[in-house]
């Protein structure tokens, strides 16, 4: 809720004089930035030398953020491992996870902190301004004074240790003998989390063009920590890493929205830095040890000279559907924002979608399944990096020979200035839309620092977009776009080609890893084997110790008085008056207009569901009646900011009840209305599906399994989340054949018999849209104003939808099959996995309120994060209990499945003996209600609306929900622990994992070989 009742724009201009000083900041200069709304002052502290940028605008949603200049001088993902670990206890907060105690009890609109390939960032959000300065505190105390100086436990646990598991049978007696018996291992939180991040070619892949374009700067580095090299990392090291960088003259500070700055900048001043830190008092101590003030400086950050990599082979252990080529033009520098954001349209109008020429080029080559690129923007000299998935053994010379000959091509006879327009109006729908999926103050920290880090007179260089946009719109009338392209792609002396070959698992880093670890234990002396498993025992000791009631006592908390009224949302109107029943949504959206349409699927036979997905995918990427494939495409992104078929699955009253719908989504500018109006009914109604291009509906159905395929591996805890619940669910039964594991297999099957079955996929596609988009049983949906309201409705008329015949359609079409307990692991390429358990808590007859939020706070950031997180070296790991529809156990990026399995059995009994101090337990209540509170973004809004209308929800349940966590009380939590501990015992469980991940498990999973 706001908290400040004057205009912050007025009262910075008034405090911040440039030129003036104001507790110990000297003003540099005041700047406007239109694109946000906001006046930008830059301010340098005079006594520490932190550089700080304060945003005044009218945003409740008000922000903090301190950022670090990090650049590595090796793989051991030192700054990584330091983000994790000062947020594990400071001087002030010697709690073990202060971080997590503000997750859990604080009004945060977003917290986290981020490790980029140069840079380090710490941001937090929130609509309270003292929950800001609780956050704050809490963030700079960790940065400049954490425990790391005195608990070295913390490195252990968040970076990496030693462990020695010792056989079943094995003697236990500590002797010489049952030791060696041992198997060494490495555990640590970054550890796993970096084995599951690199177990994703694409990120290997993006590593190795880095290293091959930047081979003499810190971005030949993998910033996050290579797993093989992370244990080379010392505590010492770690140390002076952290006292050398996170120092006020190596930091960047973000002030962000409708705060009293006034008392920000005392605050930052009095509390910090103007204060000796940690690291400081470090430094002074090495200097009067002797040592270099040079050797103590932080790292360096340079630029590198152009070099050209012809071609570079990488090895590695995957599927052979994961080959791939990446071709990295260096683009320039950070601080040439026409150059960096011309590129980015330039090659979005080259690459950005099927009907893209130069993506047209080399799909017809046949060099691989899809070929997508995006603009590195955030680092000293930007970058394009262009990938070749799925690619055909040994084209990576032909993949560049094919790009550069289509680029030469475009340079003489010039780049299509439709397409260009079309892309720079799409970005500038973006910009008016401001929707960044999460607070605007800590994306917009983030982006300041894409060219501050690299100029101190550039803090708002990357914010005012503006006259560059209205610049490269002007330059669509000369050759600059052609002369830009031919210098990027056929005169660059600064790229590089790299191949990514997959390689038999045998070969892999599991194997060597392993190998190197049987001799370290081999090499170990007796006594350095009992120091590890002393080690661990003290790691134990620590992790399972309470913090102390003073510790605790230290941490600033909000209090339930503090979370004010529920904000009101305008009522959901349900409109009869227009040519379809309409929600109407009367929500401001700064002049743009969102309209959507809800087709019931209910007339779609269960079988035939995979096709309603592959009609999705391909409609927009297929010409109509009335427009090629590639003026379509022009047309959608000059005159929309977005169109979209997808599907939803709404979970009914009836527990099962289950009521699909294909949902058109489009937005545009008020002012493209018609647009809005027309395109997205000419796509459903007149696509040429008989005739189909067979190659195009190839590539289509090629570039879906290569993106299910990533997001199995990058998001194995959703898709394991989704599979569990259609063990017990029909709605989830239906989300498995429309997206899921059951989608996957049907789109493998049909692609390898494609040209057999071509003919009845095009059929069946025809089929289906006749059949789904009528009027009967269709909902629409409009978020705008009231003129913008009448305009569309004028212009769309009935949207051209019959009226539809009830019988015909077959509006009982869809049976779905009876759910059934799996038991699945699926093996992945990786070397982690991802567990998740779920079901309907109807089936076991659990009614979920707003206390079991509560619970679900309570259980994921104090009980799961302790045991399954810091204990087990999960990277992520929670209970959901959101809504009444779902309850649901997961894990992130695991090392090992059968001890969480183990911990969440015992998650019940926790529960039941829970008893918080009275803080604590207002601080669950708070964060809970708060994240129901919290700013959405209007389409997003529209959404959930939508979805509760649809789905059958009380439109009070919200209200309601709040109401319940609010009167939530210890004593209720405890009394669910038998129901957690049902929820956890009958709740179906799967697993998506590494295949040596899986065979370790004893919890008799159906194993599948989900992607050969």
């Amino acid at each position: 809720m706001p908290t400040t009742s004057t205009d912050p724009r007025a009262a910075a201009a008034a405090l911040l004089v440039p030129g003036t000083t104001c507790h110990g900041f000297a003003v540099e200069r005041c700047e406007t930035v239109p694109e946000l709304d906001a006046d930008a002052y830059v301010l340098r502290h005079a006594a520490s030398g932190a550089r700080l940028l304060y945003l005044a605008c009218d945003d409740e949603n008000k922000a903090f953020a301190i950022g670090f200049k990090t650049p590595p001088a090796d793989s051991t993902g030192v700054f990584h491992i330091l983000e994790h670990s000062v947020l594990c206890g400071s001087a002030k907060f010697p709690v073990k996870e202060p971080f997590v105690d503000l997750i859990k009890s604080s009004m945060q609109t977003f917290l986290n902190a981020m490790t980029y390939p140069d840079k380090t960032i710490y941001p937090v959000a929130t609509t309270n301004e003292q929950d800001l300065y609780n956050l704050m505190d809490v963030y700079l105390d960790a940065v400049f004074n954490p425990a790391i100086y005195t608990k070295p436990t913390i490195f252990e646990q968040e970076g990496w240790h030693y462990e020695l598991d010792l056989p079943e049978g094995a003697g236990g007696d500590g002797s010489s003998a049952s030791l060696r018996e041992g198997t060494l291992r490495y555990n640590g939180v970054v550890f796993n989390e970096m084995k599951g991040a690199l177990s994703d070619p694409m990120s290997v892949l993006d590593d190795a063009v880095n290293a091959a374009l930047y081979p003499d700067t810190a971005y030949a580095h993998e910033s996050g920590g290579d797993p093989r090299a992370i244990p080379a990392l010392t505590y010492e090291q770690f140390l002076d890493t952290h006292a050398r960088h996170y120092n006020p003259s190596n930091s960047y500070i973000t002030l962000y929205g409708d705060l009293d700055v006034d008392r920000a900048l005392a605050f930052l001043d009095e509390r910090y830095l103007s204060q000796p830190s940690a690291a400081s008092r470090r430094m002074d101590a090495a200097v009067a040890a002797g040592e270099d003030p040079s050797a103590l400086a932080p790292n360096p950050l340079g630029v590198q000279a152009p070099v050209t990599c012809e071609y570079k082979r990488v090895e590695m252990a995957t599927t052979p559907e994961n080959a791939l080529v990446g071709l990295g033009l260096v683009l320039g520098s950070a601080l040439d924002r026409k150059r960096t954001i011309a590129a980015d349209i330039l090659f979005e109008a080259l690459l950005g979608s099927n009907e893209a020429p130069v993506k047209k080029a080399i799909l017809a080559a046949g060099l691989g399944g899809n070929v997508v690129s995006y603009t590195a923007a955030e680092s000293l000299q930007p970058y394009e990096l262009i990938m070749l998935q799925n690619a055909q053994p040994g084209v990576a010379r032909e993949l560049r020979r094919v790009f550069q000959n289509a680029c030469r091509d475009l340079c003489e006879h010039g780049v299509p200035r439709e397409r260009l327009e079309a892309i720079i109006s799409s970005n500038e729908y973006d910009l008016r839309q401001l929707d960044y999926g999460i607070a605007d103050g800590v994306a917009i920290a983030c982006d300041a620092l894409s060219t501050w880090l690299y100029d101190d007179d550039a803090a708002t260089l990357a914010l005012k977009y503006g006259p560059v946009y209205e610049e490269l719109r002007g330059e669509l009338d000369g050759s600059y776009f052609e002369d830009l392209l031919r210098e990027l792609v056929l005169e660059n002396d600064h790229m590089a080609l790299v191949e990514l070959v997959p390689v038999d698992a045998g070969a892999g880093s599991e194997g060597a890893e392993a190998a190197e670890l049987t001799a370290k234990r081999d090499a170990m002396t007796d006594a350095e084997l009992a120091d590890v498993v002393e080690r661990t025992t003290a790691l134990r000791a620590a992790q399972e110790a309470e913090d102390a009631p003073e510790a605790k006592a230290t941490l600033p908390r909000l209090r339930v008085s503090d979370i004010g009224e529920a904000r009101p949302e305008p009522p959901l109107v349900v409109d009869t008056t227009a040519p379809i029943p309409c929600l109407r949504h009367g929500i401001p959206t700064n002049r743009l207009a969102y309209a959507m349409q809800y087709f019931d699927l209910s007339c779609v036979a269960f079988e035939d569901l995979p096709y309603v997905t592959l009609l999705c995918r391909l409609l927009k990427q297929l010409p109509t009646q009335t427009h090629t494939a590639e003026e379509l495409d022009n047309l959608i992104a000059g005159k929309l900011g977005f169109l979209s078929f997808t599907t939803e699955v709404m979970t009914q009253p009836d527990v099962d009840g289950v009521r699909p719908y294909l949902l058109v989504s489009a937005g545009a500018l008020s002012e493209k209305i018609d647009a809005l109006a027309s395109l997205p009914h000419e796509v459903w109604s007149s696509t040429l599906l008989l005739d189909a291009d067979a190659d195009r509906v190839r590539d289509v159905l090629t570039q879906i399994r290569i993106g299910l395929e990533q997001g199995f591996i990058n998001n194995g805890h959703s898709a394991a989340l989704g599979r569990a619940m259609s063990y017990s669910s029909p709605s989830a039964v239906v989300r498995e054949q429309l997206s899921g594991v059951d989608f996957y297999l049907f789109l493998r099957d049909l692609l390898e018999h494609f040209d057999e079955r071509l003919d009845g996929l095009r059929a069946k596609l025809a089929e289906l849209a006749d059949r789904i988009f009528v009027a009967d049983g269709c909902m629409a949906s409009f978020t705008g104003s009231d003129e913008d309201f009448d305009a569309y409705w004028d212009a769309a008329g009935n949207l051209g939808l019959g009226a539809g015949d009830g019988a015909d359609a077959g509006r009982d079409a869809l049976v779905v099959p009876t759910p059934c307990n799996r038991h699945e692991a699926f093996v992945i390429p990786s070397d982690i996995c991802f567990a998740a358990s779920a079901c309907d808590p109807r089936r076991l007859g659990i009614d979920v309120t707003g206390a079991w939020a509560v619970a679900a706070n309570a259980l994921s950031y104090d009980y799961l994060w302790n045991e399954i997180r810091v204990k087990g070296g999960a990277y992520g790991c929670g209970f959901r209990a959101a809504g009444e529809r779902q309850t649901a156990f997961y894990t992130y990026r695991d090392p090992a499945i059968d001890p969480s399995i183990e911990r969440v059995a015992r998650a019940g009994e926790w529960l039941g003996s829970f008893e918080p101090d009275g803080a604590a337990f207002e601080g669950f209540i708070v964060s809970c209600v708060s994240g129901m509170d919290a700013p959405v973004k209007p389409y997003a809004l529209t959404k959930r609306r939508n979805t509760t209308y649809l789905a059958g929800l009380d439109p009070h349940a919200r209200e309601e929900r709040r109401a319940q966590m609010l009167a939530a009380t210890p004593g209720e939590l405890r009394s669910l622990g038998t129901d957690v501990t049902r929820i956890a015992a009958e709740s179906p469980s799967c697993v998506f994992g590494g295949r040596d991940v899986i065979a370790k498990s004893n919890a008799g999973f159906n194993v599948v070989d989900l992607m050969g």
